[in-house]
């Protein structure tokens, strides 16, 4: 059975043709690629991969590394940190990260709402990027849900 990413789920990583994933109180491996398993999830909220990043980004109004709403009723948005092709491209849940910042080895360090942390070689301003743009999609999404009850 495929993975489903949920509101426990922290952040997907690939690792080779596996995916390692990080829920609130377990790591595992897993079988199946990231990018299979992403596809699996969209295609189960009713579109495909390339449909939820091509409507991110029509929300948001950027096209490269838009962040993806896995599910809109849990407010589930992934964050990428590369491109969705690039084979190192890690996925973070928007919802379950606490804060993160630059630590004194100049590495990206995540904090996640359980407390559990993380430190990845990753550019701190590429992060807080895809956080923002991640945040304006959320902030995008609240606002078409309101206007509804107008």
């Amino acid at each position: 059975m495929p993975y489903i990413i949920n509101e426990k789920t922290l952040a997907l990583f690939p690792n080779g043709k596996k995916t390692k994933v990080m829920e609130w109180n377990k790591e595992f491996l897993l079988e199946e690629s990231i990018t299979k398993m992403l596809e699996y999830n969209c295609n189960l909220n009713g579109s495909t991969f390339e449909g939820r990043r091509r409507g991110s980004s029509y929300l948001i109004g950027s096209s490269y590394k838009p962040p993806i709403i896995m599910d809109e009723i849990k407010s589930l948005i992934l964050i990428p940190t590369h491109s969705s092709k690039n084979p190192l491209c890690k996925w973070f849940i928007l919802e379950n990260i606490q804060k993160y910042f630059l630590n004194r080895h100049n590495r990206l360090t995540i904090i996640f709402k359980n407390n559990q942390k993380i430190e990845l070689d990753i550019c701190f301003a590429n992060f807080d990027k895809q956080v923002l743009r991640a945040i304006r999609l959320e902030s995008s999404l609240r606002g078409r849900k309101s206007k509804k009850y107008l």
